[in-house]
């Protein structure tokens, strides 16, 4: 067996990345990621609870980049402000070297409904984690819930450009254009709304 080298987490999850896109992630088994890697099932369980946790490795990371964008926020800031540096926050935790990465973890997740689902809920729970943060902030709970909501939107639709074979901007750039076309959708639409 091979001796100990640093890094273990990170070769496993590339090496699951490989075979769940050459061969499925239903057909690849943790000991087969652990093997490609000169690796024991065993030392696979000690960095993930299952192989689909090789996928959402690192989610609470994600929550944190965000949080700590609405704690850098002025308190003066509007809710929907608060939520763009979250955002930008965010970004931050994909830089365009990650981009085929997370291309080839999409396209792993996108194969799979069990897998759809985790992701819905993943989004979902950082949604409510921006709600409560806003909450904190003093914001109202239909505020603090619509602007959450609405920066989760947006980084979902500017996620998936950012990873399209044929873009180059970052995902920074990309969530600032989605976020001010929802506000432009928003003025736009609000005189005509009744009450």
């Amino acid at each position: 067996m091979a001796r100990w080298e640093p890094g273990a987490a990170e070769r496993l999850q590339q090496a699951a990345l490989e075979l769940f896109a050459t061969r499925g992630f239903e057909q690849t088994t943790a000991t087969e990621i652990a093997q490609s890697v000169g690796l024991t099932e065993r030392t696979f369980f000690r960095h993930f609870s299952d192989k689909r946790e090789v996928l959402f490795h690192g989610q609470q990371v994600l929550v944190e980049a965000f949080l700590s964008g609405v704690d850098a926020a002025p308190p003066e800031a509007s809710p929907i402000e608060v939520v763009a540096a979250a955002l930008r926050s965010a970004a931050s935790f994909f830089p365009d070297e990650h981009r085929s990465r997370s291309r080839a973890r999409h396209s792993v997740i996108d194969q799979n409904p069990a897998l759809r689902e985790r992701e819905r809920h993943k989004l979902a729970s950082i949604a409510a984690a921006v709600a409560d943060a806003l909450r904190a902030r003093g914001v109202d709970e239909l505020a603090a819930t619509l602007a959450a909501e609405s920066g989760i939107t947006v980084f979902r639709i500017a996620f998936a450009q950012w990873i399209r074979e044929d873009e180059h901007r970052s995902l920074d750039d990309i969530a600032a254009q989605v976020l001010r076309e929802l506000l432009t959708l928003a003025a736009t639409a609000a005189p005509k709304i009744p009450g």
